[in-house]
């Protein structure tokens, strides 16, 4: 099969290799020059485990290749996959001018005389309703009233996780095929065919509404479990044990998963699709509460781990950040709360010192980069070699992630552990 993808971000270049892997021909596309050349060129454009591997094989047997324009590319393809950005627009829904433009460019340069439809899977989450709403009214526009002759649409949410996005996609907690008819569709299946998951096969909305609840409830575990960590920092319990007990409750309690008390969530998908979920429910007067509540239990969070990670220091100290990206072995910095976390320092007046080895700042790219220095313009100053960090004799060293595990660090300098509050 031969599969095109729109959009080599994350989920998109993560998508490319894993389908390389299976066999398939995967023509990838994105408007950044820079990144689809470093792809043609076996440079992954993203920080995650195991992908540079999978990019070498697929480009030396001629699975994968990249462009930034679409030409005749789609003639022979089977299916294509979108996976552009919905980021935050300043009401905090979903800006759809990605999706809209990738819609526009497919329509216009897919073939109306196809033998056979060509399938069009989409991953960005968008709101319910945006594929009947937005997206078919986009290929009718162009292809006409029947274009389902000519096009396909499904929707088809990822649940990939940065650091463990490859495990994620060959072993994910379930799949979701969403079509107007609720049926299948042969292009996914086979893409599908090798993997293990439950799989439901529903209505457009019940598929394009699934990301929302499922990142919203680990946004609601995150922010519950950071309270319950503020109460017992108040109270001098020990946080780290509460949460053994709590998990230990396989019956009545839930995973480990986003319950343990430490940092605040953030990323590239938890705060934009809770503020998306939050602007859909109070379009239709469904007054979510505690939904409304979880960016303001998150902020309030962070201000709380600054103040205990600087209890203590005198003015001008010198600090030690472990871990800037939201997640260790990823170099997302996009609403990442140690990015906060770090500017708060330097607005406070401390010497500040990041080890973050995954982090590469001449290597950030599009939005990423975008984010990491209108938040931090300094940041290729700040970087520190694992050398450096180690002989560094700072007066506080401030833990955020696990990338404190590829450190030696003095058990006489002063450590303050934020992911276990300690």
């Amino acid at each position: 099969m031969k599969v095109s993808i729109f959009g080599l971000g994350y989920v998109g270049f993560t998508a490319m290799c894993c389908i390389a892997k299976e066999g398939h021909k995967v023509t990838g596309f994105d408007v950044s020059e820079e990144k689809v050349e470093q792809i043609n060129n076996g440079i992954p454009p993203i920080s995650e485990p195991g992908v540079l591997e999978l990019l070498t094989n697929g480009l030396s047997s001629g699975k994968i290749n990249a462009f930034s324009n679409i030409e005749n590319h789609l003639d022979d393809s089977d299916l294509a996959i979108v996976c552009v950005g919905t980021p935050s627009s300043p009401d905090g829904a979903h800006d759809m001018s990605y999706i809209a433009e990738v819609t526009r460019q497919i329509a216009s340069k897919v073939k109306k005389d196809r033998k056979s439809p060509l399938t069009v899977a989409y991953r960005s989450t968008v709101r319910p309703g945006t594929v009947e709403e937005l997206i078919a009214p986009i290929f009718a526009d162009e292809l006409g009233k029947d274009f389902e002759k000519t096009i396909s649409i499904v929707y088809n949410p990822e649940f990939l996780r940065e650091a463990s996005a490859i495990q994620d996609y060959f072993e994910p907690p379930k799949i979701v095929i969403g079509t107007l008819s609720g049926g299948r569709n042969e292009h996914m299946e086979l893409l599908n065919k090798n993997i293990d998951a439950p799989t439901f096969h529903v209505g457009l909305r019940e598929a394009e509404i699934t990301k929302f609840v499922d990142n919203s409830w680990h946004a609601v575990k995150v922010a519950y479990a950071n309270e319950v960590g503020r109460i017992c920092l108040q109270l001098g319990v020990d946080a780290s044990k509460v949460h053994e007990i709590f998990v230990s409750d396989t019956k009545l309690n839930i995973s480990p998963y986003y319950t343990r008390p430490g940092t605040a969530f953030g990323g590239s998908c938890l705060p934009k699709d809770v503020r998306a979920f939050q602007h859909i429910a109070a379009d239709c007067g469904a007054n979510t509460h505690l939904l409304d509540s979880l960016l303001r239990s998150n902020e309030a969070h962070k201000f709380k781990l600054y103040e205990h990670a600087c209890s203590g220091l005198r003015p001008q100290a010198s600090v030690l950040l472990v871990g800037l990206a939201f997640k260790a072995n990823t170099d997302d910095l996009r609403e990442s709360p140690s990015v906060d976390l770090a500017r708060q320092f330097l607005n406070a007046g401390y010497k500040l010192s990041i080890f973050d080895p995954a982090i590469q700042a001449t290597k950030l790219i599009g939005a990423n980069l975008g984010y990491a220095y209108t938040q931090l313009p300094t940041l290729s100053k700040l970087l520190v070699s694992k050398e450096i960090a180690e002989r560094g004799n700072y007066d506080r060293v401030v833990i955020t992630n696990a990338t404190h595990k590829m450190l030696t660090l003095s058990p006489n300098q002063s450590i303050v552990d934020l992911n276990t509050l300690s």
